[in-house]
């Protein structure tokens, strides 16, 4: 009698098991244990910290908005999952947006602010201009008084200055005064924009958020991404033509392409398709095409882990690898599989989560590394340490819940019902 040969079954879904959830749930909660209760600025807004969790900048510390925005986001969330204390650093943030980072006088928000001497740097870009948005957003579900007042103001800035309507997305960047930065436009801060849009259409019903973040889309994606093999392309000019050989800031404008921006398009478009009905069919098409992409091209088969950018040869240009592109593969994966429910996704969610258990989370000191080398040594070469909760938690919760809005949204949905 001949032998019988187990066929390979996958396993059954991760996110179905109770102990996976009890795991995430731990996770979230450590997060926020490390955030929570060290992060408050006396003087106002949010510290930042280093690899052993020190803040980082001495005494007066520089506060970028996109850091003080993400904190109100983050803290709105746990409010609304019962968290006790998240409401008094949520209020703390939005009366710092509000007081500090706002231009009374010729309007919109500072991009970077202390409490010595002038302002740090008082440009207003699209990039923290989306993230105010989104904090907003987030507030007025957790019903903070401040949060219409905020999203009515920000919202009149964002269509007197940064939309353009005859391209269908975002300019980057003007001076305090709103002289445009001329020669520039960015798809990093219009896809944050688009994540804003999205929530803000939420929690308002104004169809005209929901608008913008379609034609955001259709020109980032189902033009530019679908034109470059849905490889997602960073740079561009004024008049929206892709800038191959543009080379900026390597955190927020890095050379070549992002893979990790991939995968964050990749939920962004189901979340965006689920929202305007399932009637664009190129939406979850072009999300798994992102999806596959970002996998073949950007995932280290040797070392493990994902690049943080290729050039246009699909070369690893900077080969460290990042949390963040992780933590939206986690999202991505999360909602490819709610959507799609092949086992390449279920594979995918299953592998990073074990390359950020085992590599990205700091088991010894708390927090998440944020950064490490190709060789998955932690280095700080483009962050200081441990800067920013918003991408690890949203990691740990996206899955949690169903696949079809905004974390605020689906859990005030659950609370409501």
């Amino acid at each position: 009698m001949k032998p019988k040969i187990n066929t390979l079954v996958a396993p059954p879904r991760w996110i179905n098991r109770p102990y996976h959830r009890e795991w995430l749930w731990k996770q979230a909660n450590d997060l926020f244990d490390y955030f929570q209760y060290r992060s408050v600025n006396p003087k106002g807004g949010f510290f930042e910290f280093d690899k052993d969790g020190r803040p980082t900048g001495g005494d007066n510390p520089v506060r970028g908005i996109h850091t003080t925005a993400r904190m109100v986001h983050c803290m709105a969330i746990g409010h609304l999952l019962g968290r006790p204390g998240c409401d008094d650093l949520m209020d703390h943030g939005m009366h710092y947006l509000w007081e500090n980072h706002r231009d009374k006088e010729r309007g919109g928000y500072f991009w970077q602010v202390n409490d010595d001497g002038p302002v740090a740097d008082p440009s207003k870009q699209a990039y923290g201009h989306a993230f105010v948005l989104l904090a907003a957003s987030s507030a007025k579900f957790a019903g903070h008084p401040l949060a219409d007042a905020m999203i009515a103001d920000v919202t009149e800035v964002i269509n007197k200055h940064f939309w353009e309507d005859k391209h269908g997305a975002v300019a980057e960047e003007f001076e305090t005064d709103w002289t445009p930065v001329r020669g520039y436009r960015g798809q990093n801060c219009n896809m944050h924009m688009t994540e804003a849009l999205m929530e803000a259409y939420e929690v308002t019903g104004d169809i005209e958020y929901l608008t913008k973040a379609k034609r955001i889309a259709e020109l980032i994606i189902h033009k530019h991404a679908r034109e470059c093999g849905f490889r997602v392309a960073e740079h561009f000019t004024e008049d929206w033509k892709v800038d191959y050989n543009y080379s900026g800031n390597e955190m927020f404008r890095p050379s070549g392409t992002t893979p990790g921006h991939w995968l964050e398009w990749t939920r962004l478009l189901l979340q965006l398709h689920t929202l305007t009905g399932r009637s664009h069919s190129w939406m979850p098409k072009a999300a798994h095409e992102l999806f596959v992409s970002a996998f073949k091209l950007g995932w280290d088969y040797e070392k493990r882990g994902m690049f943080y950018t290729l050039d246009w040869d699909n070369k690893p240009k900077n080969r460290a690898k990042l949390w963040w592109p992780h933590c939206e593969g986690i999202g991505a994966t999360h909602f490819l599989t709610s959507h799609f429910g092949q086992d390449m996704h279920m594979y995918a969610y299953r592998k990073q989560w074990s390359f950020v258990a085992n590599h990205l989370i700091d088991h010894e000191k708390g927090g998440w590394h944020e950064e490490l080398s190709e060789d998955l040594v932690p280095q700080a070469t483009l962050f200081p340490g441990k800067s920013d909760i918003y991408h690890a938690l949203q990691a740990c919760l996206i899955p949690l819940f169903p696949a079809l809005g905004s974390l605020p949204e689906v859990i005030f949905r659950e609370v409501k019902h």
